[in-house]
Formats: structure tokens, C-alpha cells, sequence
């Protein structure tokens, strides 16, 4: 049995999961101190890829990243580097569809943050930046925990975006969700049923994981007034 898809998608989702935490923490950071009509009109925007059929999305980035599109024509031209059917394209097509629920998990967790830990902060000098990564970000860990595990969930088991973008090479693009298809396609079934009780398996382990995250949260936010 050849685990190259399972290394590769577990390659894309950990890289993906990396680059969505600080684009996801950066962007609900500085979004949630903004007017609410801004925040709504760029909620809209960047939540869309969740909604959005996952071949809409991988469409939208050959707009963009195709050889023959603007940055992909550039990448090309200018570093002889191509930006689609290559096993990292499909880090672009993942981060785009796990990102909204990294900026969501972590938006929800600043809005809860008590921001009179940080006024303290501020009274006793301390910058903003060691207020923000010594005391807020410690104080919504689990919070943001739990979107980095959604995020890299949802990057594992990508199928529609990351088939028009990285496309099916064996060996070199393919991931859990394009081999199962192609083993289906072929008639294989035995061997997809493998590959699909192996995702269900790492699925599963990560929605224990967020549920432990979240009971975490409960208790924590439980014996906060107990302690105030």
C-alpha cells in the first residue's frame, strides 16, 4: 500500500494549519477592533470560502494562479515556478478554505477576552505587543487551539479545491480525498474503503480533540467569576 497521499495530505494540512494561524489570528485581531459596518462587509468576505463549493474556490484560484493568469504568468516567467498541479498548490487551496475557520474561532475568543486584563497591562507599562502574546493569547488558547484543529481537519480532508488546483499525480500530488476518488473511479473499492476508514480514523481523533478543547473552555470560563 503506497502512503504517499496520507503523508502528503498530512504534509498540506500541517503547513496549511501554520500559515492560517497567524493570517487567521492577524486578521480577527485587527477586525474585531474595527466599526461594525467595516466588520461585517470583510466577515462577509472572508467567510465566504466556507460557504462556497469547493470547486467555485479551486476556480477562482486558477483565476489567479493558472500559468496564464496574472501571479501564475509572473511566478512562471519570472522564477520558473509553477503555481498549480504541484503538491504545495495545493497549500494555497486549502489555506483559502480553512482559513475562515481559523479567523472565526479566533474572532469569537478575542471578543471574549476581558479587555481589563489589558488596560492593567497598559497601567503597568507594558507594551501592546507583550500584553498581546503574554496575556491574550494565553487567555484564549483553547479557543484558538480549537481553530487551529479545524482548520487542519478541514485541510485533510479537502477534495474539491485542491483536485483543480494540484490536480492527480500519483506520487506527486495525490492526497487522501483525490485517491479515494481515483481508486473508486477504477473500481477499487477495497482499497478505497482503506483510505476512507483511515480518514474517518484521524477525523474522528481531531473532533475528540476539539470537544476536549472545548470542555477545557467551559470549565475555565466556569470558575472565572469564582475567582474575580
Amino acid at each position: 500500500m503506497d502512503w504517499y497521499p496520507l503523508l502528503n495530505s498530512l504534509r498540506i494540512a500541517a503547513i496549511s494549519a501554520v500559515a492560517v494561524f497567524f493570517l487567521g489570528i492577524a486578521a480577527a485581531y485587527y477586525i474585531a477592533r474595527l466599526p461594525r459596518t467595516v466588520k461585517g462587509v470583510l466577515d462577509v468576505l472572508l467567510t465566504l470560502p466556507l460557504v462556497l463549493p469547493p470547486t467555485v474556490v479551486g476556480y477562482l484560484l486558477l483565476l489567479v494562479l493558472g500559468p496564464r493568469r496574472p501571479v501564475g504568468a509572473w511566478m512562471l516567467q519570472t522564477f520558473g515556478v509553477r503555481m498549480t498541479m504541484t503538491w504545495w498548490s495545493a497549500v494555497f487551496a486549502v489555506s483559502v478554505v480553512g482559513f475562515p475557520l481559523m479567523y472565526r474561532t479566533a474572532r469569537g475568543a478575542f471578543e471574549a477576552f476581558d479587555e481589563t486584563l489589558a488596560a492593567a497591562g497598559r497601567t503597568l507599562g507594558l507594551s501592546d505587543r507583550y500584553i498581546f502574546w503574554r496575556i491574550r493569547m494565553p487567555a484564549c488558547r483553547q479557543g484558538i487551539a480549537a481553530g487551529v484543529v479545524l482548520s487542519f481537519a478541514r485541510a485533510l480532508g479537502e477534495y474539491g479545491a485542491t483536485s483543480m488546483v494540484a490536480g492527480y499525480t500519483p506520487g506527486r500530488t495525490a492526497t487522501v480525498a483525490t485517491e479515494v476518488y481515483q481508486l473508486w473511479r477504477i473500481g477499487s473499492d477495497r482499497l478505497a474503503l482503506r483510505w476512507v476508514l483511515i480518514n474517518i480514523t484521524i477525523s474522528a481523533a481531531v473532533l475528540m480533540a476539539v470537544n476536549l478543547l472545548e470542555r477545557r473552555t467551559r470549565r475555565t470560563a466556569g470558575r472565572a467569576p469564582h475567582g474575580a
